[in-house]
């Protein structure tokens, strides 16, 4: 079986940072992070991740722009996408669903939970 790769995509380094020791400790998982939308478009090209995890409220490039670059995009708009995100009201939520993302984890998340959360989204 192969590893599985997981691009991050999250400005904020010490959330970041705690859900890579999550999911490599966990699932031994590759994880790569970024953390800005356009690092994490040019990383994603070289990279070529199993699925991204992607922060919906970042400076300058936001989540949802990220995402809307790499379904236009035909070499990533096969990668599936997780939102990390604070905005979890129902209409959020049915947005978030109608775009394609795979799903949605809530912030704050609890760690040792996440690992799985993203298995049973991905049906890994």
């Amino acid at each position: 079986m192969t590893t599985k790769t997981i691009l991050l995509i999250d400005d904020e380094p010490n959330l970041a940072e705690v859900i890579s020791i999550c999911l490599t400790s966990f699932k031994g998982w590759n994880i790569k992070v970024a953390n800005s939308g356009k690092t994490g478009l040019s990383i994603v090209q070289t990279v070529k991740p199993d699925a991204i995890l992607l922060d919906v409220m970042m400076p300058e490039m936001d989540g949802l722009t990220v995402y809307q670059a790499l379904q236009k995009n035909p070499d990533t708009q096969n990668i599936p996408v997780i939102f990390l995100t604070a905005k979890v009201q129902a209409s959020d939520l049915k947005k978030f669903a109608q775009l394609g993302v795979v799903g949605t984890i809530a912030k704050p998340f609890e760690p040792l939970m996440i690992a799985d959360q993203i298995t049973q989204l991905l049906n890994w």
